[in-house]
């Protein structure tokens, strides 16, 4: 990671970094209950009011022509909104409204956990109503049925209605409910909520803590929804949940103790098989834990076949979604910062964009080599994540600080390049021309600027606290 970077700041650079923070925030929230928008899907025979508690990917309506249809509840995505509507309340950009939001998105969850697949597979010829040329999508009446208790977490998404998803998918996926977990329990922390959300919470929060419990072990589809194994994001966000699940666990009182201890234990388990994730570049083979020249790989197959995608913008977003304690498997951690560099070099070297870029402005940033979904380019979460990770290692390096907090503010800076004047932030931009691609004011990019400028505050109070020896 080599650019050049200004000695001063910049207060047309900060001017923008208010502007956008302003217009995302409000971008997120209108993929919180978005029950203004109807979404028809004739081709199924749906019509999708949403209910309050909702969160859309995308609330701008599209049906693969071209834009994807992302106008879904996806455990992931909703949980990483959640999060990011916390720093805006905590912050006093948003009022109590933000306090309303976390409550309907709680029942709405909760709710969910009531759905049954078996009754709605049980539905004689259900799919009449699909066209001829869309019954290849639509889910199998066995895997539908596979939908209830707490498999309804392992859902991957749902539809904004309180519906299951009908469509053909890639399940089960298990970082939705830690995730959710950690959300729910940095809110429950910051002493806001009053006895009755915080009773909601903490009934979420036990589901959510269960479920991490049961299912961490077994295999998943990655982040991306694409490969069947384990994957570096779902364990380091499921050995968090389980940590700070413990921690909240102790504050209960004796009846939570086992509990909390088996939260603990299993947390360390997670953390343990992480260490051998590291690939050193010397040998693919290797495991060695003192090693810096290599990466954390993002997966194992579960036919135990390699993957071109081992290296993998997800290692470092489960960094910064993540935020422990603890220095392995953080930003402080070397290898992750190796893994980082890595993903760097990759993507500085692949995205035409990329080349001959102006000083100052780091790399976009993709998701892995070879992608090819969409323009296969940088994702706005992902050029962020690794803004957001520097500014979180400025914060936890101490004589360091300065250093990466210049580099978070050059990843920034490719963001502004590529950000439109209005600020709607798509999925991707494109690799080659930079024009956004995929689909428009995707809540998660939203989010991720979000916490990218919280995280950057706080490194900046880091950079100038004074040091004792």
């Amino acid at each position: 990671m080599t650019f050049s970077v200004a000695s001063q700041p910049d207060p047309a650079f900060e001017s923008w970094l208010e502007t956008q923070l302003r217009h995302s925030a409000t971008a997120m929230l209108s993929s919180i209950s978005p029950v203004s928008v109807v979404k028809h899907r004739p081709g199924f025979g749906q019509t999708v009011r949403p209910i309050v508690g909702a969160i859309v990917a995308s609330p701008v309506l599209a049906d693969y022509n071209p834009d994807p249809d992302y106008f879904f509840h996806w455990f992931r995505d909703s949980a990483v909104v959640i999060d990011a509507l916390r720093l805006l309340y905590a912050e006093g950009r948003i009022g109590d409204e933000a306090l309303q939001h976390l409550r309907d998105f709680i029942r709405f969850s909760l709710d969910l956990n009531r759905l049954d697949g078996r009754a709605a597979a049980a539905v004689e010829d259900r799919s009449a109503c699909v066209a001829p040329e869309l019954l290849q999508y639509l889910r199998e009446d066995h895997d539908l049925a596979t939908a209830f208790g707490d498999l309804v977490a392992a859902e991957t998404r749902v539809n904004p209605d309180g519906t299951l998803d009908v469509c053909r998918w890639n399940r089960p996926q298990h970082d939705g409910a830690p995730l959710r977990a950690l959300a729910l329990l940095r809110w429950s922390a910051g002493g806001h909520l009053d006895a009755a959300l915080l009773a909601e919470a903490s009934e979420l929060i036990r589901f959510d803590i269960d479920f991490t419990l049961r299912r961490w072990r077994e295999p998943s589809y990655d982040i991306w929804e694409e490969e069947l194994g384990h994957h570096y994001y779902t364990l380091r966000v499921s050995a968090a949940a389980l940590a700070e699940g413990a921690a909240w666990l102790d504050g209960l009182g004796d009846a939570a103790q086992a509990q909390a201890q088996r939260c603990r234990e299993e947390s360390r388990a997670v953390l343990r098989l992480l260490d051998d994730y590291w690939v050193d570049e010397r040998d693919e083979r290797s495991v060695d834990r003192d090693a810096t020249r290599g990466y954390y790989r993002s997966r194992a197959l579960a036919d135990g076949q390699p993957s071109p995608k081992a290296l993998d913008i997800a290692v470092i977003l489960s960094a910064i979604h993540s935020l422990g304690d603890e220095a392995a498997h953080g930003p402080a951690d070397l290898r992750m910062q190796a893994t980082l560099a890595r993903l760097d070099a990759l993507f500085d070297a692949a995205y035409p964009i990329n080349h001959g870029r102006d000083a100052g402005r780091g790399a976009a940033m993709g998701r892995y080599a070879g992608d090819v979904y969409y323009s296969g380019g940088a994702y706005y979460f992902s050029t962020l994540g690794a803004a957001e990770f520097c500014f979180r290692a400025a914060a936890a390096m101490g004589g360091d600080a300065r250093h990466w907090l210049d580099c978070g503010d050059a990843y920034l800076a490719t963001v502004r390049a590529y950000t439109p004047a209005g600020g709607d932030l798509s999925e991707q931009f494109d690799q080659r021309s930079g024009a956004q691609t995929s689909a428009k004011q995707l809540a998660w990019s939203h989010a991720a600027f979000i916490s990218c400028v919280s995280a950057r505050h706080i490194a900046a109070g880091a950079c100038l606290a004074p040091r004792g020896r």
